[in-house]
């Protein structure tokens, strides 16, 4: 059932003994984040693996902002090494949708949930997340929502 912690930790020995400091670094920052997650909160707990890609979806959007700053600030050489931590972490995330994937998934949830007008963007936004299920980040996600809600 909790798979991919332990395809984290897996892939992290692998890249040790293959001497792979990319990856190594990178496996070892994400290991981390999921740790932190688990022991936040009032108990500690052991993650679910849909509550993973969560933490490494944050994690690859650190990077992607990251990279921008950098390469913004005209330090190239670390916005690549960004750019590379951030490509590691995709291996272990859903294929994002294209944006027409996003918008019909969003519209098809609002028309399920008899969502229109402005007025109901939380409701609309938790059922369009809810359905698009960490497949797509929600600055993209909230912008298809915005856009089906104005037509409607």
């Amino acid at each position: 059932m909790f798979m991919l912690k332990e395809r984290l930790e897996s892939d992290l020995r692998e890249a040790m003994k293959a001497r792979d400091e990319l990856v190594t670094s990178t496996l070892r920052m994400a290991i981390t984040a999921v740790r932190n997650a688990e022991v936040a909160g009032k108990a500690a707990r052991e993650l679910s693996d849909e509550e993973i890609l969560s933490v490494l979806t944050k994690e690859a959007k650190k990077r992607r902002e990251a990279a921008e700053a950098f390469a913004g600030a005209g330090r190239e050489a670390q916005a690549a090494k960004e750019r590379a931590e951030e490509e590691v972490l995709a291996g272990y995330l859903p294929a994002q949708l294209s944006d027409e994937e996003v918008a019909g998934i969003v519209r098809d949830a609002l028309a399920a949930a008899g969502l229109s007008g402005m007025g109901s963007m939380g409701q609309a936004m938790k059922a369009a997340q809810a359905a698009v299920a960490g497949r797509a980040e929600g600055g993209r996600v909230a912008a298809a929502v915005r856009a089906q809600l104005a037509k409607g």
